[in-house]
């Protein structure tokens, strides 16, 4: 394992009503956020390969982690998303090796049929930080009632050293949407497009 890893929190949110009317069958979105050392806090690197590789280690051990908090099939999976937080020894492009190259193969990998861009944020914050993980439909990016955003935040985290990242996955969209455009029902997910 090459992320020191401090803590590791998952979060749970199941909507059975929205102004009185039922959500039937209830969204969940769950959360997985790990709290890890930055090897290059408070340093430039150049090569940022460990970072990179750490991302493929979390997109593995998140998802499966927030799969398990959903208690459905990879399969059945949504949508998703992606976020980290840098500490303030850290910069943004720590966050984004850990996001991008390598995070969203292991993570598709356990989903299924997900060709769709993983929505993502980044940016650097102190003890608390509020990350607004994006997220959309894992197989049409032109699904509008995924286009949501979940928000998590650990306490104790990010330390000026650390970072924080989150995966997030969702069992469907936004509560009674109907705001129009391709519905999941449409959706052929085989552009991560449409």
């Amino acid at each position: 394992m090459k992320a020191r890893i401090r803590k590791i929190v998952t979060v749970l949110d199941e909507t059975h009503s929205e102004l009185g009317r039922p959500v039937s069958p209830p969204i969940k979105r769950a959360a997985a956020v790990a709290v890890i050392a930055n090897p290059f806090a408070g340093t430039y690197q150049d090569d940022l390969a460990e970072l990179i590789d750490i991302g493929e280690e979390l997109g593995d051990l998140l998802g499966r982690h927030a799969l398990a908090a959903l208690g459905i099939a990879g399969e059945a999976v949504q949508g998703y998303g992606k976020a980290a937080a840098v500490g303030e020894d850290g910069e943004l492009e720590h966050a984004a090796a850990i996001l991008h190259p390598k995070l969203g193969a292991p993570l598709r990998k356990l989903l299924g049929k997900a060709p769709a861009l993983i929505p993502s944020s980044k940016k650097r914050g102190s003890l608390g930080v509020v990350l607004d993980v994006p997220l959309g439909h894992k197989a049409a990016a032109y699904v509008r009632s995924h286009f949501d955003g979940m928000e998590v935040r650990i306490p104790d985290a990010p330390r000026a050293g650390e970072i924080v990242v989150a995966v997030a996955l969702t069992s469907g969209g936004r509560p009674l949407p109907r705001v129009g455009g391709l519905t999941h029902a449409e959706a052929k997910g085989e552009d991560g497009l449409r």
